[in-house]
């Protein structure tokens, strides 16, 4: 008996039946040799590396008694409640496994649990010659499930447990990190996001107001959560929290103490152009009175986990119908909101910015930076002593510029470049005003030489302008549309 012989015996008499051998064999691509990291062994592949001392993160038999675990999860002949109980094994499994060993989880439930290839091919087929058939609807149907797949039910059975969509979430949120690396999870975070997509509609959670009375493990997660202007302290949360401010969040019934996303409302008499004075701990509270103007100053989504998920649009629209129930003089709502990509986007384009300018604004800004041509490099230099340019200099007035092309002008997929600027403007609001020096933070400065832009949601004009944004048409104000070289 040679060597291959040998190990084939001996991996044979592991397996429990040739029909597994068979259904494991189709699942992942083998690694070719070990000196290739990128790839992953099949578990077959991997159950004859055993006797040559490949190193993998579960035994064969440790696999081999997941899969069968996850299988028995998704049998479609057991109840929900069963398939649930089954599944907490694995949830508590998963809390105490390694790095290593979710990945190979990850990586059985996107591979076995697929949906099958031959049934949705011939569905496909059917559904496909029957579009002029009287009954074409059942060909529709037949289509659908064979496109359902059993890992849409396993992942389901997860959902049942109490604290099964929190455990899912944050499965979602480590497995993300990872796509990039290993494309064949991209199924089953899809699948993910897909589910997600249903389970977290808005009609399914609650607005709730956020208070200073709120309970104090919420607070701490508000500090914790905050995106955009980092909260210093109990003192600083007490000032976003007062009397002249409101903070919303949506909660889903299975995660009743994790805000999903968050809103913080500043209500005021006019439109603010810089933060400082709203991020002022000693400032005097506004008079309510006379507020006629509601500021969304940071919206910050929490979970990492629901990328992809939209709330921030239905969160906006909630809270702008609540404010005007409380407070029926309010007028205006609109943003204070960061460029948090123009810096990085200015270092790359500031040669091209420079050669939009005509001769004779070239030749002031030459005298102004001391310069013999001014160049791009000129224009960054510049950018980096925004503190001592006045918003009336010529150097302020360009940057502004830059700014305002950035916004409204360069496009990804035919949508805004700046991720906050997409997320705005496709809810139908318009960029109404460009501030300089609105954050002078360090991080204000390094994400956008301190400028802040508002966003004005027009309640008349947001389905028009979204209409517009669908066709890649952003809606700016007058004088912003100044601004323009």
């Amino acid at each position: 008996m040679n060597t291959r012989q040998w190990l084939s015996q001996k991996v044979t008499a592991l397996l429990p039946d040739n029909s597994l051998m068979k259904k494991l064999s189709a699942m992942g691509q083998a690694r070719p040799t070990p000196s290739e990291p990128a790839e992953r062994l099949t578990l077959p592949a991997r159950l004859r590396a055993i006797w040559t001392q490949d190193k993998e993160a579960l035994s064969p038999r440790q696999l081999l008694a997941l899969l069968a675990q996850l299988e028995g999860i998704a049998d479609p002949l057991i109840s929900e409640v069963e398939g649930g109980r089954r599944a907490r094994d694995i949830a508590q499994w998963y809390e105490q496994a390694d790095e290593a060993a979710r990945h190979e989880l990850w990586l059985l439930i996107s591979h076995h649990f697929a949906p099958d290839p031959t049934e949705v091919q011939a569905a496909s087929e059917r559904y496909l010659a029957a579009q002029q058939e009287p009954d074409n609807g059942q060909a529709e149907i037949a289509l659908r499930r064979a496109l359902h797949s059993p890992r849409t039910r396993l992942l389901q059975r997860f959902a049942v447990l109490p604290e099964g969509l929190r455990f899912l979430v944050n499965l979602r949120a480590e497995l993300l990190k990872k796509l990039k690396s290993d494309k064949r999870l991209q199924a089953l975070d899809a699948e993910l996001e897909q589910l997600f997509s249903t389970w977290f509609d808005v009609a399914f959670l609650s607005l709730q107001r956020i208070s200073w009375d709120s309970p104090a493990s919420l607070l701490e997660k508000l500090i914790r959560y905050e995106a955009v202007h980092d909260i210093r302290g109990w003192g600083d949360l007490k000032n976003r929290l007062d009397s002249d401010r409101r903070c919303y969040g949506f909660f889903h019934p299975q995660m009743p103490d994790e805000p999903l996303i968050f809103v913080e409302v500043a209500l005021l008499d006019e439109l603010p152009g810089s933060i400082t004075p709203l991020l002022d701990e000693s400032a005097a509270s506004a008079n309510l009175s006379k507020a006629t103007t509601a500021i969304f100053y940071s919206i910050s989504n929490t979970q990492t986990g629901l990328r992809g998920v939209s709330f921030g649009d239905s969160l906006i629209k909630r809270v702008v119908e609540i404010l005007k129930d409380e407070f029926p003089r309010l007028r205006t709502f609109a943003t204070l909101s960061p460029i948090p990509g123009f810096r990085n986007w200015l270092n790359n384009h500031a040669d091209d910015m420079m050669q939009r300018l005509d001769a004779k604004t070239r030749k002031t800004l030459a005298t102004q930076w001391g310069v013999a041509s001014p160049q791009g490099s000129d224009l960054l230099a510049a950018a980096e002593r925004c503190a001592e340019f006045d918003v009336q200099s010529d150097s302020a007035h360009l940057i502004m510029q830059c700014a305002a092309f950035y916004l409204s002008q360069e496009l990804a997929n035919d949508k805004p470049l700046d991720p906050v600027a997409r997320f705005h403007l496709g809810n139908g609001a318009l960029i109404e005003r460009i501030n300089w020096a609105g954050d002078p933070s360090t991080k204000g400065l390094k994400q956008s030489y301190g400028l802040m832009v508002n966003y004005l949601y027009d309640l008349k004009r947001l389905d028009k302008n979204r209409s517009e944004f669908a066709r890649s048409k952003f809606a700016v104000s007058n004088a912003v549309g100044k601004l323009d070289f």
